[in-house]
């Protein structure tokens, strides 16, 4: 197998650790408030390259005329 597919490899206990770990720094009450952030985060992120590929997409279109 290759090093990096090793490296990135997780088993349940590894999961469980990390989540215990992030329980730990953030708190009960923060961890909400954290995923929703990375929630509105990502739908940002597609709502600008949706937009970016439309541009595209009608920048190549206005060529071809």
């Amino acid at each position: 197998m290759n090093a990096n597919m090793l490296l990135f490899a997780l088993g349940p206990t590894e999961i469980i650790l990390i989540l215990v770990v992030v329980l730990l720094l953030f708190g009960g009450r923060k961890i909400p408030e954290l995923m929703k952030g990375i929630g509105q985060g990502m739908k940002e992120f597609k709502k600008a390259s949706r937009a970016a590929e439309e541009e595209d997409t009608s920048k190549d279109s206005e060529k071809e005329k």
